[in-house]
């Protein structure tokens, strides 16, 4: 994966929009696919985990390495 815009970082961005975390896991970040994930878990409950579920995947798309 090259960097914004990359084909890895559509892929990663994708798989962010259905799991959050998942995309920084296919990144090789593994700090950040675990925060991403248990956060949005957390806040799913107060019906707030779609803000860390946009934040996983523009995150995700906009990673320069």
């Amino acid at each position: 994966m090259t960097g914004q815009g990359s084909t890895g970082n559509v892929v990663a961005a994708l798989a962010s929009f259905f799991i959050p975390g998942l995309g920084q896991l296919l990144q090789g970040r593994l700090f950040m696919a675990i925060v991403q994930f248990c956060l949005a878990a957390v806040l799913w409950i107060f019906l707030l985990g779609w803000a860390v579920h946009l934040w996983s995947v523009l995150d995700a798309a906009l990673y320069r390495q």
